[in-house]
């Protein structure tokens, strides 16, 4: 008898799971893994929390999984993530590796981006399977993550023998792995702070120096704004820098640490250090003309801006003129 096969895509939760998953540490991300790859057909099975907000989200994006000790979480999971802080991860692998916590055989991922798979040493040694898989996404704690994922880039480090299985893990949960050295992994990761977390500040400090100036809707004003000098960067690199320090504008940035001396001097260093590069690079670009460096560095200056003094274009100068 010639049994009909359905050719229609078998649901999740209609596919027989093919790894029981445990989470340690129910900080932003690891729900949020593990709630995706029960989308690829996988199963959370134990989840690991100690604060009010961490069994908040267990909660919300791991319905029905249990909240277990981290000991726990590894006896009843053949895939463990281990979503802690970065500082907290090597003291965390060692107690579990000398508690006999660690099973032959077990998938151990951890998700920080400082470390490659040496930090899983203890674990390797207890017969784990070691993987080192970062997501480069900032995380909510809500199941809006699970939604980001797709098409989210992985910072993968792994064994030679493991590269498929952690490609596929990656693949699963929507994201695309990149292959990061052991090696690397520190300078990796200084990259991407660099990038993202320095970008919050600088947005939320903009957003404050806007509602001092009378902004209502400084959100709204900015939107547009850095969308648009964010695309243009990832085009096309410097050559995307504009603004009164690629042009050379001295007097227009004299005024601005004038103004932020007065209205937010917290924001001084900040802006100073911002600039300098700024200039440094569009001078390296061809961007910013040396006729018109001299005067702007000498703003930047610490021994300028301790005496208060502003460059050859005066206070309120427009510096050379140029079109924006």
């Amino acid at each position: 008898m010639n049994a009909s096969v359905s050719k229609e895509p078998l649901d999740a939760r209609d596919r027989p799971a093919r790894l029981t998953v445990g989470v340690v540490g129910a900080g932003r991300v690891g729900p949020a893994l593990a709630a995706s790859l029960r989308l690829a057909g996988h199963r959370p099975v134990a989840v690991s929390g100690v604060s009010d907000a961490s069994v908040r989200r267990a909660a919300a994006l791991l319905p029905d999984v249990p909240l277990v000790t981290p000991a726990e979480v590894l006896a009843r999971a053949e895939l463990v993530l281990l979503t802690v802080p970065d500082d907290a991860l090597p003291g965390l692998v060692e107690g579990l590796a000398e508690t006999g916590a660690v099973r032959p055989g077990q998938l151990i991922v951890h998700t920080s981006g400082r470390y490659g798979t040496q930090v899983l040493d203890p674990a390797l040694r207890a017969g784990a399977l070691p993987l080192a898989l970062h997501p480069v996404m900032t995380f909510t704690g809500t199941s809006v993550d699970v939604q980001r994922l797709a098409g989210c880039s992985f910072g993968v480090t792994a064994p030679e023998e493991l590269r498929l299985a952690a490609e596929a893990l990656v693949i699963e949960m929507g994201g695309e792995p990149e292959w990061i050295a052991e090696e690397a992994r520190p300078l990796y990761h200084a990259a991407l702070a660099l990038g993202a977390n320095h970008l919050v500040t600088l947005v939320a400090q903009s957003m404050e120096l806007l509602r001092k100036a009378g902004v209502d809707a400084p959100d709204r004003m900015l939107g547009p704004l850095l969308g648009a000098a964010l695309d243009n960067a990832l085009r096309s690199g410097d050559a995307a820098l504009t603004g009164p320090v690629a042009r050379g504008d001295a007097g227009t940035v004299a005024a601005h640490v004038r103004q932020l001396r007065t209205h937010a001097p917290q924001a001084v260093a900040g802006y100073l250090a911002m600039a300098r590069t700024t200039a440094d690079r569009a001078l390296a670009h061809g961007l910013l003309k040396p006729e018109y460096a001299e005067d702007l560095l000498d703003v930047l200056s610490d021994r300028a801006n301790a005496n208060g003094t502003n460059g050859k274009n005066g206070p309120e100068g427009s510096g050379p003129g140029e079109s924006r």
